[in-house]
């Protein structure tokens, strides 16, 4: 069909039609700052769901409604299910703390294990459940662990 057979009200209906962000199966464990994250967020996602009533006549302009709708439903749930864990450090690497690897070739990296929607690997932070975070978990200093397919050594826990 001619995109001059599609009805305005078409294209707004299919912008509109967002499908819902994916909820991870996982535990929804968090820290501290990752649980004020989850509250900033859903306050943000509810701020934006009265704008979307106030400001705009959803007839007319559905996605805004939709986005924030969406955004509201998954903090929601996010919140919801949110577990706060909070860990002292026992020299094992543990949700919430910091491990350092030496890999190999030399190169030091540091991260800190956090919940999945605190997670952020350009930041440091990787989630519990990444491949990383399940191969260090439980270590001490000293010890060896496999990680993507290479032996890395933790040389420091905090």
């Amino acid at each position: 069909m001619s995109v001059a057979f599609t009805r305005e009200e078409d294209l707004e209906a299919t912008a509109a039609d967002l499908p819902d962000r994916p909820i991870s199966p996982h535990p929804n464990l968090v820290t501290p700052s990752g649980l004020a994250a989850i509250d900033d967020a859903l306050a943000s996602a509810r701020a934006a769901y009265s704008a979307a009533q106030a400001h705009g006549d959803i007839e007319v302009d559905r996605t805004a409604m939709a986005r924030a709708t969406r955004d509201l439903r998954y903090w929601s749930a996010r919140r919801a299910s949110a577990q706060l864990v909070e860990t002292q450090p026992d020299g094992r690497v543990r949700f919430g703390g910091s491990v350092t690897i030496e890999r190999d070739d030399g190169r030091t990296q540091t991260w800190r294990i956090t919940g999945e929607d605190e997670a952020d690997p350009a930041s440091g932070s990787v989630s519990h459940v990444s491949p990383l975070s399940v191969a260090l978990m439980g270590k001490r200093v000293g010890d060896e662990a496999v990680v993507a397919g290479q032996t890395v050594e933790i040389v420091a826990v905090d």
